[in-house]
């Protein structure tokens, strides 16, 4: 609730012997590079005025001599930036997929060689464990797949990112220890950085955004880190990073685009091939800016290439499936913040280099999916996940639902269990809708006597676990209520009972807007004069209210405002303002001003359904 209080192109790592075959696509009508419709159209977004710095390196001589040194910065244009919604395509389907033909290079052996050795000689084993392999019964009995877990979930510190952060930190010359090091992150990477300065004997510095949960920035600190809480998001903190990194002399480590980081992750694949018996299909691996899957297919593509290596992201996080479709890297105007430790803007130059000559291609996921992940692995192993922990296992199922895969060896990497205790809520109210065990829907009642009564007689034997009705001034009212689901047919049948007695019924189940805000603001719908819905998201600190309203009162009335913590570093904020067609201008230019992420949500169907 705070936010309510007042270089040149590198040649290919490995030569490809012939050319990649890529699924069908799976709508022949339609162009590869058409946009899907999104779930809710982003009409508006303000232009981002972020503290980047610039992400090109050189890397001459990194992957073999890989001190800090060579792995040095230069400037380069700013990527475009795109919107996660231009590339949507439907859950477990294998997108993204980089084409590649049989005389594309002459294959980098020296480089495919120094990714292997130093993954096999990796020191991370002086912290890290060999997180065990385990088989998923419930789920694999499901599917019809024997479904693996590769436990990063059980490291230290919850997470896989202490391989990397002590790969690079263990290579780093005895000076340049002394020294220090410094890093930015909300999460993962820091305890990673914490805890391998601490073994090392090391002074760390951890630069966090002041959104950042008390629990996790109160972890880093008791690993013996010093924790400075600066700026509203990632980008700030950083550019305080690195501007300190260089007043002091200290070595940054960043989270994922250094080739020493993704060899660090890259010994998780490396372990995954020693304990897999018999033959795999498959490993999926979570995506954020993409060191764990560049470090797994470097090595699982040399030594296994039959072997394919899949990332997951969210569909409102999906930079990896962006670039590689784009054919280069891009920058998400704005990104999702429910899988936190996946939700990056903009994927790595080295990750990106890597992904686009080895992984197959990028699966996409709901929340909901994501959300019944987390209760599967509850259910199988008595384990919570955090959001990004269960990422790869939703894009494990989708993927098998969608091809109707059976019979194969796959493998799902859990690779976190720093779970804001706050999201717990949203998990479980969405976790049977990612099931698709329950169905949101609304039906038209004529306002009369005996209409409730026979609508309940309609649904018949199953089970509604959520109902809410208010009655309204009109002919016509609407309820909005939630069912238990067990079979498709089930909810279809009951659909046709409605419409066949004149009562018109909606499945709203995948609207995010219906989900998150409009299921509270039941209770009579109302028409107000140029009203104008927006979703902005608020930082969770002290002041981000009052700051939203010295932008835009008392220029205008405010006739809608619902706020609903998701144990977000940004909080989900739906508002209604009425402003004049001829005043619109003004307000988008005071919107951009403001600097929160927004988006107009006025012509919603669901919106215009439920409310007005």
């Amino acid at each position: 609730m705070d936010a309510l209080r007042l270089i040149p192109p590198q040649p290919p790592l490995l030569r490809h012997k012939e050319r990649v075959a890529q699924t069908s696509f799976p709508w022949p009508h339609v162009s590869k590079k058409c946009i899907i419709r999104p779930w809710i159209r982003a009409a508006v977004s303000k232009p981002t005025a972020e503290i980047s710095s610039p992400n090109v390196t050189s890397r001459e001589n990194a992957v073999v001599s890989s001190s800090s040194s060579s792995f040095a910065e230069v400037s380069s244009a700013p990527p475009k930036k795109v919107s996660a919604n231009s590339l949507q395509y439907p859950s477990g389907y294998l997108g993204a997929a980089p084409e590649r033909s049989k005389d594309e290079g002459n294959g980098d052996v020296i480089n495919a060689m120094g990714y292997l050795t130093n993954i096999l000689s990796s020191k991370v084993y002086d912290v890290a464990i060999e997180s065990p392999l385990q088989s998923a019964t419930k789920l694999s009995e499901r599917l019809g797949n024997q479904v693996w877990l590769k436990r990063e979930d059980l490291q230290p510190v919850f997470s896989f990112k202490l391989r990397g952060a002590y790969n690079m930190m263990a290579k780093l010359p005895k000076g340049q220890l002394e020294r220090g090091v410094i890093c930015s992150s909300a999460g993962n990477h820091a305890q990673g950085v914490a805890l391998a300065a601490k073994r090392l004997g090391c002074n760390a510095v951890v630069a966090m955004p002041v959104t950042t949960p008390e629990i996790k920035w109160q972890s880093v600190k008791s690993l013996g880190a010093t924790v400075v809480l600066v700026g509203d998001s990632y980008d700030e903190a950083q550019a305080y990073a690195k501007k300190r990194a260089t007043e002091e002399g200290r070595t940054f480590i960043p989270p994922f685009d250094h080739p020493d980081v993704i060899m660090g992750q890259g010994t998780v694949g490396m372990e995954i091939v020693r304990q897999m018996q018999g033959p795999l299909h498959a490993i999926f691996v979570p995506v954020g800016g993409g060191g764990l899957v560049a470090g797994i297919a470097a090595y699982v593509k040399r030594v296994a290439p039959e072997v394919k290596i899949i990332g997951v992201e969210p569909f409102d996080a999906n930079a990896m499936a962006l670039s590689l479709h784009h054919g280069e890297r891009v920058m998400l105007d704005q990104v999702g913040g429910f899988a936190d430790g996946v939700a990056v803007k903009e994927v790595g130059e080295e990750t990106f280099r890597l992904c686009r000559e080895l992984v197959d291609g990028v699966v996409l996921v709901s929340r909901d999916a994501i959300c019944a992940s987390i209760k599967d692995m509850f259910e199988e192993k008595r384990s919570i996940l955090e959001p990004a922990g269960a990422l790869a296992l939703a894009g494990a199922e989708a993927y098998c639902k969608y091809y109707g895969l059976k019979g194969k060896n796959i493998v799902a990497i859990t690779s976190g269990a720093n779970m804001n205790f706050d999201k717990l809520r949203v998990v479980t109210e969405l976790a049977n809708v990612g099931r698709q065990q329950e169905a949101v829907l609304a039906t038209i009642l004529p306002e009369e006597p005996g209409s409730f009564k026979q609508f309940c007689e309609l649904v018949g034997p199953m089970n509604i676990t959520e109902f809410k009705y208010r009655c309204s001034s009109e002919k016509e009212a609407v309820v909005l209520y939630s069912v238990g689901v067990h079979t498709v047919s089930e909810l279809g049948t009951m659909k046709q009972r409605m419409e066949s007695s004149q009562l018109r019924t909606y499945n709203l189940t995948a609207s995010d807007l219906v989900k998150d805000h409009l299921r509270y603001l039941m209770g009579g719908r109302l028409n107000v004069e140029n009203e104008v819905l927006c979703r902005f998201i608020f930082p969770e600190r002290p002041g981000a209210l009052m700051k939203f309203l010295d932008t835009f009162s008392p220029r205008w009335n405010i006739s809608l405002f619902h706020y609903r913590g998701q144990g977000e570093t940004g909080a989900n904020v739906l508002v209604g303002i009425q402003v004049a067609k001829g005043e619109m201008e003004e307000f988008h230019h005071l919107a951009d001003r403001l600097g929160y992420d927004y988006v107009l949500v006025t012509d919603d169907k669901d919106f215009q359904l439920l409310m007005h």
